[in-house]
């Protein structure tokens, strides 16, 4: 049986019946497919969709920097509005070049980017040879547990919801609860940027909330294997090798007059990722 809608002036006093409620109109069954899609959620208002749409997102993908990459993404970038979840058989593999593209952008584009627990200190020398503005990196670690019992991710969750953040990477706890992942993957649904939670291999086993899943493992010297495992569609069979922007060592930066002096200039720290 169809209901039918309340008169639009209780809705929006003042507006025309076309323009405030344009379900409301009545059609020719030719035209039923457009009233339809007129009439979908998402196109009323951007926080309205159904569940089946989780891994939708109406804005355009953000490129990942790496053309054989975006080709296997839904959307032919990394998606924003929804969790992308990369799997590491450790910390380190790579991911920080991986993900540098998307995050120097959301910099660029004057956003702000927010690192949560990442398992070293990060060096600001590599950092900033991948292009980052260092001095605007906000790292959050949630791990210390200054408060007994505290929520180590309701400053993620909170950051997701707040809309005002351009680009969020996060190491999640490992073992994490399903209805824990979900939670986020909800809360990313407010995010208008790209999010990127990375997790043990060992969560492969297990279901997960997230619309994309990757999994990440060194293949060889500044070159990272990226197999795609859950997207829309079918998964991606066979792993890509990606060849990683190359950031000198620790002892090449010594022998390089110039880029030590800059190096001098900025915070000593370490990252497996740079090692």
């Amino acid at each position: 049986m169809d209901a039918v809608p309340a008169p639009v002036s209780a809705l929006r006093p003042g507006l025309p019946a076309a323009k405030a409620w344009p379900c409301v109109l009545a059609g020719t069954a030719s035209e039923a497919p457009r009233i339809a899609h007129r009439c979908a959620p998402e196109t009323l208002h951007p926080a309205l969709w159904l569940g089946h749409q989780l891994g939708r997102s109406g804005a355009h993908a953000i490129g990942s920097g790496f053309p054989a990459l975006n080709a296997e993404l839904p959307g032919g970038g990394w998606p924003r509005r929804v969790l992308s979840e990369l799997l590491l058989p450790h910390p380190g593999v790579g991911e920080i070049r991986l993900l540098a593209p998307p995050l120097v952008a959301a910099q660029r584009a004057g956003r702000l980017v927010m690192i949560f627990d990442p398992p070293a200190d990060l060096s600001a020398w590599a950092l900033a040879r991948l292009g980052f503005d260092v001095d605007q990196l906000l790292v959050v670690n949630t791990r210390a547990r200054v408060i007994p019992g505290s929520d180590s991710l309701w400053a993620l969750e909170q950051a997701l919801k707040s809309g005002h953040v351009g680009a969020v990477v996060a190491w999640l706890p490992p073992r994490l609860r399903a209805e824990r992942l979900r939670r986020l993957q909800l809360a990313a649904h407010s995010h208008d940027g790209p999010a990127f939670v990375l997790r043990e291999a060992a969560a492969a086993g297990r279901p997960t909330a997230s619309p994309l899943r990757l999994g990440l493992r060194a293949g060889g010297a500044d070159r990272l294997q990226v197999r795609v495992l859950k997207r829309r569609g079918p998964p991606l069979e066979a792993p890509l090798s990606l060849e990683l922007p190359s950031v000198l060592s620790a002892a090449a930066r010594r022998r390089s007059g110039s880029e030590g002096a800059r190096a001098a200039a900025l915070p000593a720290a370490t990252f497996v990722d740079f090692a």
